[in-house]
């Protein structure tokens, strides 16, 4: 009886071990944000605001509640990104998906090669959605207008300690649903840290870009960032470059600068309040302080056009060439 007892035990105890090993496997995190925002060139009525994504409205507002459940096993795993709010409502778009920022199954299959499917934020580009991965909490014109996610297949590849190659077959940037039989082509080339990456539609969406993406320690405090991009869909679409100075002056402190030169093509641009041939120069100063997985950001942006455009009213309302904002954002992560 003392044995059979004993294995009853034993057996239950393996039982809740493997319950707890399978438990560890999975994961949960995420991130909410809120922000205040007031426009210092102009009045508040009628939110004044930048054509680059988020962080849009006056007053107080709601940024999004994003929750990542992932699991990994011993070779393969699955990542399950939900996004609710404002911000969450312009990066997935509206739809059956709505909601689904990340959606995406995946399989090492071997430790130099890993296969994706499903949806996925983009590889371009040197800003995120989540403004957990990202310094300043605006978004530049490069980030707005270029892919925001990705449905497909994605192959990665770890060439050696410093290179790696991405290569993938997706439907046309941001679309979920493929009505059309349009496919899109996606290469990224990596080298310690640096990333060329290449994006390529035939016209059925984005049409083509090119982009850099990198960044640089230059000292244990001082951190560049850079991102240039090119895209053009049959002679419309823009071409820029953004520096992104970033100094820790503490442990919980960090300052930085993102200078952005965003121009329009030729023969048409992505700007709708912009003409073609006409461009932005915008200045974005951001404070970061971290107080445990809090993280409170101060930010003062300045946008230069190249011509008066209607949201950059005056104190009078009348369309200017410059708008300035102030935001104080709210971050947690968890």
């Amino acid at each position: 009886m003392k044995k059979i007892i004993t294995l009853s035990m034993l057996f239950a105890a393996c039982s809740l071990f493997a319950q707890e090993e399978e438990k560890s496997k999975l994961s949960i995190s995420g991130s909410v944000d809120a922000y205040y925002r007031t426009v210092l060139t102009a009045s508040d009525v009628g939110s004044p605001a930048t054509e680059s994504s988020f962080a849009d409205q006056t007053g107080f507002a709601l940024g999004m509640a994003n929750i990542i459940a992932s699991y990994e096993g011993a070779t393969t795993g699955m990542v399950a990104d939900l996004a609710f709010g404002t911000r969450g409502l312009q990066a997935v778009g509206s739809g059956s998906d709505v909601f689904i920022n990340q959606l995406y199954a995946y399989w090492n299959v071997s430790e130099s090669t890993t296969l994706t499917m499903g949806r996925f934020n983009t590889y371009l580009g040197y800003e995120v959605i989540s403004p957990v991965g990202n310094f300043n909490y605006s978004t530049s014109y490069l980030f707005s207008y270029g892919p925001f996610s990705h449905v497909g297949l994605k192959a990665d590849f770890a060439l050696s300690d410093d290179f790696s190659l991405m290569a993938a077959l997706m439907n046309v940037t941001d679309v979920n649903n493929n009505m059309t039989g349009d496919y899109a082509l996606g290469a990224q080339l990596g080298y310690s840290g640096q990333f060329l990456n290449f994006y390529y539609d035939g016209g059925a969406g984005l049409g083509f870009e090119v982009d850099y993406t990198g960044g640089f320690d230059l000292s244990d405090d001082f951190f560049l960032g850079i991102n240039a991009a090119y895209q053009d869909n049959d002679g419309a679409g823009f071409y820029g470059a953004a520096l992104y100075p970033q100094l820790a002056t503490s442990d919980s402190f960090t300052v930085g600068l993102r200078a952005e030169y965003f121009q329009q093509l030729e023969d048409g641009g992505v700007l709708g309040n912009l003409s073609a041939d006409e461009s932005i120069l915008g200045v974005t100063l951001t404070g970061s302080y971290a107080l445990e997985n809090l993280i409170i950001k101060p930010e003062l942006r300045l946008d230069s056009a190249s011509e008066d455009v209607i949201n950059f009213p005056d104190s009078d309302g009348v369309a200017s060439k410059s708008l300035a904002a102030f935001t104080l954002a709210a971050i947690y992560s968890f």
